[in-house]
C-alpha cells in the first residue's frame, strides 16, 4: 500500500510543480515601459471621454450629457480595451454605475489615493502601477485618479444638482452614490489591467 501511495505521489509531482510554478519576475525596465504605455492608454481614454462630454454639453446640456456618459463611456472603454489588448474601465469608492464596482486591488489603491491626497499630493498626478499574480497568471495593473473639476463635474456630482439632472440621474442610476463631491476631490480612477 505504501509503495502505491509513493508511486502516485511521485507520478503527480511534476503536475503539482507545473501548476504552482510562479511566473518569471518582470524587470524594472519592463515595468517602466508598461507604465509609460499604460499612462498613454489611460490618457487616450480620458481625452476621448472628455471630448464626448464637451460635445454633449454643447449639443444638449447636462441632462443629455448624462445619457452620453451612460452609453458612450462603456463603449469607449470596450473599443480601447480591444485596440490595446487590455481591460480598461473606471471605478470609484462612491459608485454611480454598479458595473464599475472596484475589485479588492482597485479598492485598496483608491484608499491609498485618498491617504496620499490627505498628505498633500496633487490629485491630478496620483497614479499607481504594479505587477501582480492572480490565479496563477501575471498581470500589469495601473490606476490613475480622476480629479473632480469645478465644471462640468459638479453639475452632476456635486452636493446639489438641478431638478432635471436629478430626475435623469434617478432614472439611469437609481442607486447613485457619486454625489457630494467638491472641486479637487478624487471622484474615482481610471483602471487598466493587462495579462502578461
Amino acid at each position: 500500500m505504501k509503495k502505491v501511495i509513493l508511486a502516485v505521489m511521485v507520478a503527480t509531482l511534476p503536475i503539482a510543480c507545473a501548476t504552482t510554478e510562479a511566473p518569471p519576475p518582470v524587470s524594472a525596465s519592463e515595468k517602466k515601459a508598461l507604465t509609460i504605455e499604460g499612462k498613454e492608454i489611460i490618457m487616450e481614454f480620458a481625452k476621448t471621454l472628455v471630448g464626448h462630454v464637451k460635445k454633449g454639453m454643447k449639443n444638449g446640456g447636462p441632462v443629455k450629457t448624462i445619457a452620453v456618459c451612460n452609453k458612450v463611456a462603456p463603449s469607449v472603454a470596450a473599443d480601447l480595451s480591444e485596440k490595446y489588448g487590455v481591460k480598461l474601465g473606471r471605478t470609484s469608492l462612491k459608485l454611480r454605475n454598479p458595473d464599475n464596482a472596484p475589485d479588492a486591488w482597485e479598492k485598496s489603491v483608491l484608499m491609498k489615493f485618498e491617504k496620499r491626497k490627505a498628505a498633500g499630493e496633487n490629485v491630478k498626478k496620483l497614479a499607481y502601477s504594479e505587477v501582480v499574480v492572480e490565479g496563477g497568471k501575471q498581470y500589469f495593473r495601473m490606476m490613475k485618479a480622476i480629479p473632480t473639476a469645478k465644471k462640468p463635474c459638479l453639475m452632476c456630482h456635486g452636493g446639489k444638482v438641478k431638478p432635471g439632472i436629478e430626475a435623469k440621474l434617478g432614472k439611469l442610476y437609481p442607486n447613485d452614490k457619486a454625489r457630494g463631491y467638491k472641486a479637487g476631490d478624487i471622484r474615482g480612477a481610471f483602471t487598466l489591467k493587462q495579462e502578461l
